[in-house]
Protein backbone atom coordinates (compact mmCIF):
# COMPACT_ATOMS: atom_id res chain seq x y z
CA UNK A 1 0.00 0.00 0.00
CA UNK A 2 2.55 2.60 0.97
CA UNK A 3 4.30 1.46 -2.60
CA UNK A 4 0.80 2.53 -4.24
CA UNK A 5 0.91 5.68 -2.65
CA UNK A 6 4.37 6.44 -3.27
CA UNK A 7 3.78 5.66 -7.17
CA UNK A 8 0.62 7.95 -6.79
CA UNK A 9 2.67 10.88 -5.24
CA UNK A 10 5.35 10.71 -7.99
CA UNK A 11 3.15 10.66 -11.11
CA UNK A 12 0.58 13.76 -9.39
CA UNK A 13 4.06 15.84 -9.22
CA UNK A 14 5.06 14.39 -12.67
CA UNK A 15 1.63 15.48 -13.91
CA UNK A 16 2.04 18.96 -12.35
CA UNK A 17 5.77 19.44 -13.55
CA UNK A 18 5.02 18.92 -17.00
CA UNK A 19 2.00 21.17 -17.04
CA UNK A 20 4.48 23.75 -15.13
CA UNK A 21 7.06 23.31 -17.71
CA UNK A 22 4.80 23.50 -21.10
CA UNK A 23 3.55 26.77 -19.71
CA UNK A 24 7.08 27.99 -19.12
CA UNK A 25 8.28 27.26 -22.66
CA UNK A 26 4.78 28.27 -24.35
CA UNK A 27 5.90 31.95 -24.83
CA UNK A 28 9.04 31.10 -25.83
CA UNK A 29 8.13 28.74 -28.26
CA UNK A 30 5.74 31.35 -29.77
CA UNK A 31 8.25 34.17 -29.92
CA UNK A 32 10.40 30.85 -32.13
CA UNK A 33 7.66 30.24 -34.20
CA UNK A 34 7.27 34.05 -35.53
CA UNK A 35 10.75 34.51 -36.09
CA UNK A 36 10.93 31.47 -38.22
CA UNK A 37 7.62 32.99 -40.38
CA UNK A 38 8.71 36.36 -40.67
CA UNK A 39 12.24 34.94 -41.87
CA UNK A 40 14.80 36.27 -39.26
CA UNK A 41 15.95 32.63 -38.06
CA UNK A 42 19.80 32.11 -38.57
CA UNK A 43 21.32 29.57 -41.14
CA UNK A 44 22.03 26.19 -39.82
CA UNK A 45 25.40 25.14 -40.20
CA UNK A 46 25.06 22.77 -43.06
CA UNK A 47 23.73 26.08 -45.19
CA UNK A 48 20.34 24.87 -45.75
CA UNK A 49 17.82 27.22 -46.99
CA UNK A 50 15.98 29.23 -44.98
CA UNK A 51 12.52 28.26 -46.27
CA UNK A 52 13.58 24.78 -45.75
CA UNK A 53 15.12 25.28 -42.10
CA UNK A 54 12.28 26.71 -41.14
CA UNK A 55 9.56 24.32 -42.27
CA UNK A 56 11.62 21.73 -40.74
CA UNK A 57 12.01 23.08 -37.43
CA UNK A 58 7.82 23.83 -37.82
CA UNK A 59 7.65 20.44 -38.93
CA UNK A 60 9.80 19.61 -35.54
CA UNK A 61 7.30 21.37 -33.59
CA UNK A 62 3.98 18.79 -34.55
CA UNK A 63 5.93 16.13 -33.34
CA UNK A 64 6.10 17.18 -29.85
CA UNK A 65 3.36 14.80 -27.82
CA UNK A 66 2.43 15.62 -24.63
CA UNK A 67 4.03 12.30 -22.42
CA UNK A 68 7.26 11.49 -24.12
CA UNK A 69 7.60 8.18 -22.04
CA UNK A 70 4.06 6.98 -22.29
CA UNK A 71 4.23 8.06 -26.23
CA UNK A 72 7.22 5.89 -26.81
CA UNK A 73 5.95 3.02 -24.87
CA UNK A 74 2.57 2.89 -27.10
CA UNK A 75 5.05 3.00 -30.28
CA UNK A 76 7.05 0.28 -29.11
CA UNK A 77 4.37 -2.04 -28.19
CA UNK A 78 2.47 -0.61 -31.41
CA UNK A 79 -1.10 0.42 -29.91
CA UNK A 80 -0.93 3.76 -30.80
CA UNK A 81 -2.66 3.61 -34.28
CA UNK A 82 -5.23 1.74 -32.95
CA UNK A 83 -5.99 4.07 -29.99
CA UNK A 84 -5.83 6.71 -32.41
CA UNK A 85 -8.47 5.36 -34.63
CA UNK A 86 -10.66 4.06 -31.70
CA UNK A 87 -10.62 7.79 -30.75
CA UNK A 88 -11.32 9.31 -34.03
CA UNK A 89 -13.91 6.67 -34.78
CA UNK A 90 -15.62 7.80 -31.29
CA UNK A 91 -15.59 11.31 -32.88
CA UNK A 92 -13.35 12.81 -30.00
CA UNK A 93 -10.66 14.77 -30.50
CA UNK A 94 -8.69 13.55 -27.50
CA UNK A 95 -4.73 12.96 -28.00
CA UNK A 96 -3.43 9.59 -27.46
CA UNK A 97 -1.48 9.95 -24.48
CA UNK A 98 -4.27 12.25 -22.47
CA UNK A 99 -6.59 8.90 -23.18
CA UNK A 100 -4.18 6.59 -21.71
CA UNK A 101 -3.21 9.30 -18.66
CA UNK A 102 -7.19 8.66 -18.09
CA UNK A 103 -7.32 5.35 -17.79
CA UNK A 104 -4.15 5.68 -15.50
CA UNK A 105 -5.88 8.28 -13.31
CA UNK A 106 -9.05 6.09 -13.35
CA UNK A 107 -7.35 3.08 -12.57
CA UNK A 108 -4.83 4.61 -8.98
CA UNK A 109 -8.39 5.99 -8.17
CA UNK A 110 -10.40 3.11 -8.54
CA UNK A 111 -7.78 0.99 -6.54
CA UNK A 112 -7.62 3.89 -3.72
CA UNK A 113 -11.25 3.57 -3.69
CA UNK A 114 -11.83 0.22 -3.36
CA UNK A 115 -9.14 0.17 -0.77
CA UNK A 116 -10.49 2.14 1.58
CA UNK A 117 -14.01 1.06 1.28
CA UNK A 118 -12.81 -2.73 1.73
CA UNK A 119 -9.68 -3.34 2.87
CA UNK A 120 -8.80 -6.52 0.45
CA UNK A 121 -6.26 -6.36 -2.24
CA UNK A 122 -8.71 -8.72 -4.61
CA UNK A 123 -11.62 -6.04 -4.15
CA UNK A 124 -9.15 -3.14 -4.82
CA UNK A 125 -7.71 -4.99 -7.99
CA UNK A 126 -11.28 -5.34 -9.12
CA UNK A 127 -12.00 -1.80 -7.87
CA UNK A 128 -8.55 -0.49 -10.09
CA UNK A 129 -9.60 -2.84 -13.32
CA UNK A 130 -13.20 -0.71 -13.03
CA UNK A 131 -12.03 2.12 -12.58
CA UNK A 132 -9.14 2.21 -15.50
CA UNK A 133 -11.66 0.65 -17.83
CA UNK A 134 -14.19 3.60 -17.40
CA UNK A 135 -12.57 5.75 -20.43
CA UNK A 136 -12.27 3.15 -22.71
CA UNK A 137 -15.98 1.82 -22.20
CA UNK A 138 -16.72 5.62 -22.39
CA UNK A 139 -15.14 5.75 -26.03
CA UNK A 140 -16.32 2.42 -27.18
CA UNK A 141 -20.10 3.36 -26.18
CA UNK A 142 -19.64 7.09 -27.81
CA UNK A 143 -17.89 5.01 -31.20
CA UNK A 144 -20.69 2.55 -31.28
CA UNK A 145 -23.57 5.51 -31.05
CA UNK A 146 -21.70 7.37 -33.59
CA UNK A 147 -21.48 3.93 -36.03
CA UNK A 148 -25.19 3.22 -35.64
CA UNK A 149 -26.63 6.78 -36.66
CA UNK A 150 -23.72 6.64 -39.56
CA UNK A 151 -25.52 3.27 -40.39
CA UNK A 152 -29.40 4.30 -40.37
CA UNK A 153 -28.60 7.16 -42.40
CA UNK A 154 -26.08 5.12 -44.79
CA UNK A 155 -28.70 4.30 -47.18
CA UNK A 156 -30.52 7.39 -47.58
CA UNK A 157 -27.13 8.88 -48.74
CA UNK A 158 -26.75 6.40 -51.08
CA UNK A 159 -30.12 7.16 -52.58
CA UNK A 160 -29.23 10.66 -52.34
CA UNK A 161 -26.19 10.89 -54.11
CA UNK A 162 -28.19 8.52 -56.69
CA UNK A 163 -30.51 11.00 -57.70
CA UNK A 164 -27.91 13.85 -57.71
CA UNK A 165 -25.90 11.70 -60.07
CA UNK A 166 -29.17 11.32 -62.38
CA UNK A 167 -29.32 15.16 -61.98
CA UNK A 168 -26.14 15.66 -64.02
CA UNK A 169 -23.65 15.91 -60.80
CA UNK A 170 -20.32 14.82 -60.53
CA UNK A 171 -19.97 11.83 -58.13
CA UNK A 172 -17.73 13.93 -56.25
CA UNK A 173 -19.95 16.94 -56.30
CA UNK A 174 -22.59 14.73 -54.75
CA UNK A 175 -20.35 13.83 -51.74
CA UNK A 176 -19.70 17.10 -51.40
CA UNK A 177 -23.19 18.28 -51.39
CA UNK A 178 -23.83 15.54 -48.21
CA UNK A 179 -22.07 17.87 -46.16
CA UNK A 180 -24.99 20.25 -46.62
CA UNK A 181 -28.32 17.99 -46.83
CA UNK A 182 -27.40 15.35 -44.08
CA UNK A 183 -26.79 15.45 -40.00
CA UNK A 184 -23.23 14.45 -38.40
CA UNK A 185 -21.95 11.61 -38.50
CA UNK A 186 -22.47 11.33 -42.06
CA UNK A 187 -21.82 14.83 -43.05
CA UNK A 188 -18.26 15.07 -41.78
CA UNK A 189 -16.52 11.34 -43.10
CA UNK A 190 -17.80 12.41 -46.65
CA UNK A 191 -17.13 16.20 -46.39
CA UNK A 192 -13.69 14.79 -45.57
CA UNK A 193 -13.66 12.73 -47.87
CA UNK A 194 -14.58 15.07 -50.65
CA UNK A 195 -11.63 17.34 -49.35
CA UNK A 196 -9.29 14.35 -49.46
CA UNK A 197 -10.33 13.98 -53.39
CA UNK A 198 -10.18 17.62 -53.91
CA UNK A 199 -6.83 18.54 -52.57
CA UNK A 200 -5.58 15.62 -55.41
CA UNK A 201 -5.78 12.45 -53.22
CA UNK A 202 -6.62 10.13 -55.75
CA UNK A 203 -10.27 9.12 -55.34
CA UNK A 204 -9.68 5.55 -54.74
CA UNK A 205 -7.64 6.30 -51.97
CA UNK A 206 -9.85 9.02 -50.47
CA UNK A 207 -12.66 6.01 -50.41
CA UNK A 208 -10.65 3.64 -48.61
CA UNK A 209 -9.53 5.34 -46.10
CA UNK A 210 -13.49 6.44 -45.79
CA UNK A 211 -13.63 2.48 -45.39
CA UNK A 212 -10.98 2.75 -42.53
CA UNK A 213 -12.49 5.38 -40.76
CA UNK A 214 -16.13 3.51 -40.75
CA UNK A 215 -15.26 0.23 -39.90
CA UNK A 216 -18.71 -1.11 -41.67
CA UNK A 217 -19.85 -3.92 -44.05
CA UNK A 218 -21.97 -1.17 -46.04
CA UNK A 219 -19.48 1.28 -46.50
CA UNK A 220 -17.03 -1.15 -47.88
CA UNK A 221 -19.41 -2.51 -50.08
CA UNK A 222 -20.02 1.38 -51.28
CA UNK A 223 -16.77 1.58 -51.72
CA UNK A 224 -15.76 -1.74 -53.69
CA UNK A 225 -18.90 -1.09 -56.17
CA UNK A 226 -17.83 2.51 -56.63
CA UNK A 227 -13.90 1.27 -57.08
CA UNK A 228 -15.61 -1.71 -59.34
CA UNK A 229 -17.52 0.64 -61.38
CA UNK A 230 -14.91 3.05 -62.28
CA UNK A 231 -12.62 0.13 -63.67
CA UNK A 232 -15.16 -1.17 -65.56
CA UNK A 233 -18.06 0.65 -66.15
CA UNK A 234 -21.45 0.65 -65.90
CA UNK A 235 -24.27 2.57 -64.03
CA UNK A 236 -23.41 3.82 -60.60
CA UNK A 237 -26.97 5.31 -60.01
CA UNK A 238 -28.33 2.06 -60.37
CA UNK A 239 -25.76 0.53 -58.32
CA UNK A 240 -26.32 3.14 -55.74
CA UNK A 241 -29.93 2.44 -55.29
CA UNK A 242 -29.44 -1.52 -55.39
CA UNK A 243 -27.24 -1.27 -52.45
CA UNK A 244 -29.37 1.04 -50.63
CA UNK A 245 -32.19 -1.44 -51.23
CA UNK A 246 -29.91 -4.51 -50.06
CA UNK A 247 -28.92 -2.53 -47.31
CA UNK A 248 -32.43 -1.58 -45.99
CA UNK A 249 -33.67 -5.29 -45.98
CA UNK A 250 -30.66 -5.82 -43.83
CA UNK A 251 -32.14 -3.69 -41.12
CA UNK A 252 -35.03 -5.69 -41.52
CA UNK A 253 -33.78 -8.64 -41.01
CA UNK A 254 -31.57 -8.14 -38.21
CA UNK A 255 -34.72 -6.18 -36.39
CA UNK A 256 -36.15 -9.47 -36.51
CA UNK A 257 -33.54 -11.32 -35.33
CA UNK A 258 -33.10 -8.36 -32.49
CA UNK A 259 -37.02 -9.52 -31.53
CA UNK A 260 -36.51 -13.27 -31.78
CA UNK A 261 -33.48 -13.18 -29.63
CA UNK A 262 -34.83 -10.62 -26.87
CA UNK A 263 -36.05 -13.45 -24.45
CA UNK A 264 -32.65 -14.73 -24.90
CA UNK A 265 -31.23 -11.71 -23.72
CA UNK A 266 -33.44 -11.28 -20.99
CA UNK A 267 -32.94 -14.90 -19.72
CA UNK A 268 -29.52 -14.58 -19.81
CA UNK A 269 -29.52 -11.01 -17.94
CA UNK A 270 -32.22 -12.42 -15.48
CA UNK A 271 -30.17 -16.14 -14.49
CA UNK A 272 -27.15 -13.27 -13.81
CA UNK A 273 -28.57 -11.00 -11.37
CA UNK A 274 -30.33 -13.50 -9.46
CA UNK A 275 -27.02 -15.07 -7.90
CA UNK A 276 -26.55 -10.88 -7.21
CA UNK A 277 -29.68 -10.55 -5.79
CA UNK A 278 -29.26 -13.59 -3.44
CA UNK A 279 -25.40 -12.78 -2.14
CA UNK A 280 -26.91 -9.04 -1.50
CA UNK A 281 -29.70 -10.55 0.42
CA UNK A 282 -27.65 -12.86 2.21
CA UNK A 283 -25.19 -10.74 3.07
CA UNK A 284 -27.67 -8.25 4.89
CA UNK A 285 -30.05 -11.15 6.54
CA UNK A 286 -26.86 -12.97 8.06
CA UNK A 287 -23.80 -10.80 7.77
CA UNK A 288 -21.84 -14.06 9.72
CA UNK A 289 -22.50 -16.51 7.39
CA UNK A 290 -21.36 -13.93 4.71
CA UNK A 291 -18.28 -13.08 6.23
CA UNK A 292 -16.44 -15.82 5.21
CA UNK A 293 -15.79 -14.74 1.63
CA UNK A 294 -14.51 -11.85 2.99
CA UNK A 295 -12.54 -12.84 5.66
CA UNK A 296 -11.01 -16.00 4.76
CA UNK A 297 -8.76 -16.60 1.98
CA UNK A 298 -10.45 -19.52 0.76
CA UNK A 299 -13.70 -17.76 0.78
CA UNK A 300 -12.32 -14.99 -1.17
CA UNK A 301 -11.10 -17.61 -3.55
CA UNK A 302 -14.05 -19.41 -4.26
CA UNK A 303 -16.41 -15.72 -4.43
CA UNK A 304 -13.71 -15.24 -7.21
CA UNK A 305 -14.22 -17.99 -8.77
CA UNK A 306 -17.56 -18.15 -9.18
CA UNK A 307 -18.02 -14.03 -9.97
CA UNK A 308 -15.40 -15.46 -12.65
CA UNK A 309 -17.79 -18.34 -13.97
CA UNK A 310 -20.61 -15.84 -13.81
CA UNK A 311 -19.37 -13.51 -15.71
CA UNK A 312 -18.27 -16.43 -18.55
CA UNK A 313 -21.55 -17.65 -18.63
CA UNK A 314 -23.08 -14.33 -19.16
CA UNK A 315 -20.81 -14.47 -22.58
CA UNK A 316 -21.81 -17.65 -23.30
CA UNK A 317 -25.36 -16.49 -23.43
CA UNK A 318 -25.02 -13.79 -24.82
CA UNK A 319 -22.47 -15.22 -27.86
CA UNK A 320 -25.44 -17.65 -28.18
CA UNK A 321 -28.19 -15.43 -28.42
CA UNK A 322 -25.89 -12.31 -31.03
CA UNK A 323 -26.48 -14.06 -35.07
CA UNK A 324 -24.67 -11.63 -37.03
CA UNK A 325 -26.76 -10.42 -40.39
Amino acid sequence: MNILIIGVVIWICAMVAWYLMSGAFKSADVDKVKQRLVGNQKKTKDKKEPGEAGAAQLLSLDKKTPGKIVSHLLEKYRVTDRLRDLLEQAGLKWHVVSFVHACMGGFIAGYLIAWMLVDMRAVALAGAAFGGSLPLLFVMRKRSSRMEKFGELFPDSLEFVSRSMRAGHAFSVSLEMLHREFPEPLSTEFRRTFEEHNLGLPLDMALQKLAKRVPSLDVHFFVSAVLLQKRTGGNLAEILDKLAYVIRERFKLHGRIKAVSAHGKMTGTALSLIPCGVAVILFYVNPMYSAFFFSDETGQWLAAGSIALQVLGYAIIRKIVSIEV
